[in-house]
């Protein structure tokens, strides 16, 4: 690469999903942050997806969804509440914004 050939780059949001252009990035967001616990417990506790859709009361199909990040196809109520059913707690917070953009969060324990 020479001096010439410059790379051309936007710095993104912070939110990819923003980013992308989807009609409600906020909630894919959470979603995906719900859906990567979902995966993370999961995977400790090296389950077969017949046994994780046992727990979850879901078919296998949507089991292999949530194990493929693909949360779109689940709201953000029915993640948490796969979360409370492996024994994770939900904690939601709502605070004034301080300086910045309004925003939802998750914070992984």
């Amino acid at each position: 690469m020479t001096q010439k050939d410059e790379i051309q780059f936007e710095k993104g949001s912070g939110n990819v999903f923003a980013d992308l252009g989807f009609a409600d990035p906020e909630k894919e967001q959470l979603k995906a942050h719900l859906a990567f616990e979902i995966h993370r417990v999961l995977k400790e506790k090296k389950w077969t997806q017949r046994k994780i859709g046992e727990v979850l009361g879901i078919a296998q199909p949507h089991v292999s969804d949530l194990m493929r990040a693909q949360p779109t196809k689940f709201s953000v109520n029915r993640l948490m509440g796969f979360l409370t059913k492996l024994d994770q707690d939900v904690e939601i917070r709502v605070r004034p914004k301080a300086g910045r953009e309004a925003q939802i969060t998750v914070q992984p324990r």
